[in-house]
């Protein structure tokens, strides 16, 4: 199925090649992706602030994620009509969804990265 295809109500398949879940899939499962949602599932957060929170993530990146999760209906954006500006970022009843199920991917992740990092000591040993 291609995306210029896809009709509402049409069955969605991570495994098609052109199927737009793909696109979603991306866009919640990057390394910011999964980041942001994870942080803006405890509270909302003004840019700078989230960028703090996040650590490591350039000006750039985080504007991009966040446009790109605002676009797909996962993160709302609410400029404030103040001096100096003020922009806050939270999560939509979508995004508190898919934060929910990253979040339990990166719980586990926590949890049994000490196994992952053994399996590849023995891995790389084996091979050597």
């Amino acid at each position: 199925m291609e995306v210029s295809t896809w009709k509402s109500g049409m069955k969605m398949d991570v495994n098609a090649p052109m199927c737009p879940s793909r696109g979603v899939l991306e866009h919640v499962t990057s390394r910011w992706g999964v980041l942001i949602l994870i942080a803006l599932r405890e509270r909302s957060y003004r840019f700078s602030e989230l960028r703090r929170h996040v650590g490591g993530v350039s000006e750039k990146m985080l504007a991009q994620t966040l446009q790109t999760l605002e676009r797909d209906g996962i993160v709302h954006r609410e400029a404030q009509p103040v001096i100096p500006p003020r922009v806050d970022y939270s999560l939509t009843e979508l995004g508190e969804e898919a934060a929910d199920q990253v979040l339990a991917l990166a719980r586990w992740t926590e949890k049994r990265t000490e196994a992952v990092l053994k399996n590849r000591e023995k891995h790389d040993e084996a091979r050597a």
